[in-house]
């Protein structure tokens, strides 16, 4: 017992005093309207080099869904200056990896790479950024690869389609309707033309930043930046940000699915405002709260106490228009979905009845601390980080600072964004039925 008020007195103190971290970057724009982060860190002698554009599916057209994600694959073909299947040839004989990854709301791209390899990773992203080839022969290759992908991780994987059948309902007028990997109608509809405008679009310098963190001089890095990515014309026309916004839902909407699955599930998706507003960071800490950890209230009560599940959770998508939120269940051997559907109920309503513990509360803040620390350990992630805070709230200085938005969060502020944003009459349920449940 003394062990334990010890350890509970030291985690008290620490977050009494609260973590700080200080990370210290240089940034500046260049005349077509590149944004550029540095952060200068000798600690090991690796370099990241990112560039994340503004350009997620949101900004797809009509029956174009999966282009973003589409270039991701895209522009690891090659360039005027490298040829096909050779991109990942010269991260490779360097030393270094490298990958991409596609959202709602932005694209990004990064390497890593010995420090002295700096010039390569910044060659690499202009070539992607100005040289891209956008041509047949790549277009079709890679329309392949993307159709596999969604067969594998979608089609036919036990509950793949999750994410996409929830989101369609969730929305009806904002583009997050559609799903990130896109439909495969859209995709074999595509052609060469929709591609190469769409590059011609959205990958210019004004709508992308480059985030580089790691073992690097400013100064000399700044002459590089000016020999790759100065001569890059800035781009033509507007891009749309702002998009039509989803009406409120006034009544519950259920719906079911049936897909091959030998479990059924339980799906509750919530609307919730954009990241970066004062009520997303309750909402955050509500989601951590029912499933982040094995003392969370849903895998404590759901999966351990009541045995109703196998697996439960809920998950805020960090978005840049009000979001969702979504909480699941797949159910037990022989539980009634109906059954599983009420416990998880039973948790949402009381987190809107009674104030979280204050154990639970500093577990809560712990964690936050924990993931910061996490996300910003590596050269990567600070690359990444910054990158984000600049794009979406367009202050990286939050890297240091937003962590004390978490902290301002009450006990209070999490049941209230409960009471108003997980509503029972604003909510979409979703049953997911083994096939042979299907009438």
């Amino acid at each position: 017992m003394k062990k334990y008020l010890l350890s509970l007195a030291i985690a008290c103190t620490f977050l009494a005093t609260g973590l700080t971290q200080n990370i210290q970057y240089i940034e500046y724009d260049l005349p077509n309207g590149l944004k550029v982060l540095l952060h200068e860190d000798h600690s090991t002698p690796i370099v990241a080099v990112s560039v994340m554009y503004h350009v997620g599916s949101k900004n797809e057209k009509p029956k174009r869904s999966g282009f973003a994600h589409f270039f991701e694959h895209l522009l690891f073909e090659g360039s005027e200056n490298i040829k096909r299947g050779e991109f990942d040839d010269y991260i490779n004989k360097a030393g270094g990896f490298n990958n991409a990854n596609t959202w709602y709301d932005r694209t990004y791209y990064f390497e890593v790479l010995p420090s002295n390899q700096l010039a390569l990773g910044l060659w690499l992203e202009s070539e992607r950024m100005l040289h891209a080839k956008v041509e047949q022969i790549g277009i079709e290759t890679q329309r392949q690869v993307v159709k596999e992908e969604r067969r594998q991780r979608t089609d036919n994987q036990p509950y793949g389609r999750l994410l996409e059948e929830t989101m369609k309902r969730l929305y009806k007028v904002h583009p997050y309707k559609s799903s990130v990997i896109g439909s495969m109608e859209d995709l074999g509809a595509a052609q060469e033309i929709d591609y190469q405008t769409f590059y011609k679009d959205f990958y210019r310098p004004d709508n992308a930043i480059l985030s580089i963190a790691g073992d690097i001089d400013i100064a000399q890095t700044k002459e590089l930046i000016d020999i790759y990515f100065k001569s890059i014309p800035k781009g033509k026309g507007e891009i749309q940000r702002k998009f039509p916004q989803e009406p409120p839902i006034t009544r519950e909407v259920r719906d079911t699915v049936y897909d091959n699955v030998q479990l059924p599930a339980v799906v509750y998706a919530y609307p919730i405002p954009a990241q970066g507003t004062k009520d997303f960071y309750a909402v955050k800490m509500l989601g951590m709260l029912l499933s982040q950890g094995e003392s969370s209230r849903m895998q404590k009560i759901i999966v351990d106490e009541q045995q109703k599940a196998v697996f439960a959770g809920s998950f805020a998508l960090e978005l840049e228009d009000p979001g969702a939120n979504i909480c699941f269940g797949i159910g037990n051997m022989g539980v009634n979905v109906e059954e599983l559907d009420k416990s998880m109920d039973a948790i949402i309503a009381d987190v809107q009845k009674n104030l979280i513990t204050a154990e639970e509360y500093q577990k809560l803040q712990n964690q936050v601390e924990n993931d910061f620390i996490t996300a910003n350990n590596k050269v990567a992630g600070i690359a990444e980080s910054l990158a984000n805070y600049e794009m979406y709230y367009g202050d990286a200085g939050l890297i240091n600072t937003e962590l004390d938005r978490y902290r301002k969060v009450t006990r209070e502020d999490i049941m209230a964004a409960a009471n108003k944003y997980f509503k029972k009459s604003g909510r979409v349920v979703l049953y997911w039925l083994p096939n042979p449940q299907k009438p």
